[in-house]
């Protein structure tokens, strides 16, 4: 069984590296926003409780989000091995999964694996990204631009830049990874299951060092 935490800024190529591992593992990507709002849709009491720190523009506290995770993880599809993407993100968050999977799961992590890509790498990756407001259809300025300048290649609709992939906001993101998450990597090197891995690489290249850690 394999049971991933996945450390790195935001833009560090997490998203990618855990669907290409769904696909060639037969294990399930865990990412704390999706699972938050399902449990507010599905209206289960941990997403009432959610909800009303949500709409009141408040941050989820540890132990609402904890009971969320628990849950999920509790599902049969996580019966192969999980990866948890966007948590935890501090250490008390890391201290009450530690306590959760031990005490009442019995479960162990398997490899904390950090993605390490420079501030200014994330910048030019993230407020690059363009997406198309009619078909959905992704693009980058300067990775995979579109065939003309600023529309969609599929339906020629004028591309938009997504709020989260202003400079702004990804500088306020990058400051809380910085602040909070990063402490993260001194935390979990104490363990003998924590790696870290180039994320600057090509995406072929970074999967094919994750792989070698899982195998």
């Amino acid at each position: 069984m394999i049971n991933i935490v996945f450390l790195g800024p935001p833009g560090a190529g997490k998203g990618t590296q855990s669907a290409k591992l769904v696909e060639d593992f037969n294990i399930v990507q865990i990412s704390t926003g999706d699972i938050l709002r399902n449990a507010v849709k599905t209206g289960s009491e941990l997403g009432k409780l959610a909800k009303k720190y949500m709409d009141e523009g408040k941050l989820v506290p540890d132990d609402v989000i904890i009971g969320i995770v628990k849950a999920r993880l509790q599902q049969d599809d996580c019966k192969n091995g999980f990866i948890l993407d966007g948590f935890p993100r501090t250490i008390p968050q890391a201290e009450a999964l530690d306590e959760m999977l031990k005490n009442d799961l019995n479960i162990e992590l398997t490899h904390i694996i950090s993605l390490n890509v420079p501030d200014e790498l994330i910048l030019e990756r993230l407020t690059g990204r363009r997406s198309c407001p009619q078909c959905g259809a992704a693009y980058h300025i300067k990775y995979n631009p579109p065939k003309e300048d600023n529309k969609c290649d599929l339906c020629g609709a004028d591309l938009i830049q997504r709020d989260d992939d202003k400079e702004e906001t990804i500088n306020k993101r990058l400051k809380v990874y910085h602040e909070q998450t990063e402490q993260l990597k001194e935390y979990y090197s104490k363990t003998n299951k924590f790696y870290e891995i180039d994320g600057t690489l090509n995406p072929d290249e970074v999967y094919r060092k994750i792989k070698e850690l899982l195998q």
